[in-house]
């Protein structure tokens, strides 16, 4: 229900045809195999082991794109439907391949595997859509080949990878806690701490009482957590994209939320104002620049842009809170 208010516009899994299926399972292979072909380039100087691993898988996702299209052209025609992830609910778009321009080996793979288990997650649900017995059949064919490369992908090493990186190699276990635990954790904890700036100081600046601030700053925290939660929640349930429960999701991002909303309104718990405000702002200095640090090692966002983002955002929205406070 939630999934559907808050994407109102896309279509239901369920509802597909097998015409359907198969224009958006051409389409995710285009989009995928276009994916790996640019970072093989991105990669070909500096990890050119890397670089060829990935040439390969997409050339094996072109081949699943002709494959597909033999079937859709043999059972449907030439004309196909135009239907796109983007168009069906329960799918996340593919990160914009500028970012990879900043992304470190590390998350490249992180990405490769999430894309290899999402398609894998993808033809799995797709068998139990259709009843013909060639598509099924070829569906659980390239489903077996998605979950090979996630493999590939989390086997990958190169010769620039020293002793403490190869130990570092992250199991399938390792990569999905981060796709079910860490990515909407990190999110929660960047949004709570941003957006209870405002209200917090807004609060103290025109109370200054520390023990209302700290109130506000509670049920701002609180409140942003049980928002967060079951946004994130209801973005997609799991089995098209295998990003993993979103009940699970959803407590990891409002829990997160909460802890970051929480870390500038705890000071308030110091009876005098001023000390209690200086110390805030001391942790909302340290909160913004560690965000901005987490969105470049984790989110993939160019460091600067980051920084611009929420270091400078972050900023405005703290005056703003203080502006409206001392109105």
């Amino acid at each position: 229900m939630l999934q559907r208010l808050l994407n109102p516009h896309r279509r239901e899994f369920v509802s597909l045809n097998e015409r359907e299926i198969l224009s958006l399972a051409i389409a995710a292979e285009e989009e995928d195999g276009g994916i790996y072909f640019e970072i093989a380039a991105r990669l070909a100087d500096k990890y050119p082991a890397s670089a060829k691993v990935f040439e390969g898988m997409a050339a094996e996702e072109d081949g699943h794109r002709r494959k597909l299209l033999d079937l859709y052209i043999e059972r449907f025609g030439p004309r196909l439907v135009p239907i796109k992830r983007e168009d069906v609910r329960g799918f996340l778009s593919r990160k914009p391949i500028w970012l990879m321009e900043t992304m470190s080996l590390e998350q490249v793979r992180q990405l490769a595997w999430e894309m290899e288990e999402s398609a894998r997650a993808f033809y799995q649900a797709a068998i139990a859509q259709t009843s013909d017995v060639v598509i099924r059949k070829l569906l659980g064919d390239l489903a077996n080949d998605e979950r090979r490369h996630a493999s590939t992908a989390d086997r990958l090493e190169t010769e620039s990878l020293g002793p403490d990186e190869r130990s570092a190699e992250k199991s399938e276990e390792h990569r999905q806690f981060v796709l079910t635990y860490v990515q909407p954790g990190l999110a929660g904890l960047m949004d709570g701490s941003v957006s209870t700036l405002a209200p917090v100081f807004a609060a103290a600046f025109a109370t200054g009482d520390t023990w209302q601030t700290f109130l506000v700053g509670l049920a701002a925290a609180v409140g942003a957590g049980i928002s967060m939660g079951f946004t994130e929640a209801a973005s997609d349930d799991g089995k098209l994209t295998g990003r993993g429960s979103p009940v699970k999701r959803g407590f990891a991002a409002g829990i997160m939320t909460t802890v970051g909303g929480l870390g500038h309104a705890m000071p308030y718990l110091i009876a005098d104002f001023w000390t209690a405000t200086i110390v805030a702002g001391i942790v909302v200095v340290v909160e913004l620049w560690a965000i901005a640090f987490i969105q470049q090692r984790y989110m993939s966002t160019p460091f600067w842009r980051a920084v611009l983002q929420v270091v400078l955002g972050g900023a405005l929205v703290f005056a703003a809170g203080i502006l409206i406070g001392s109105a």
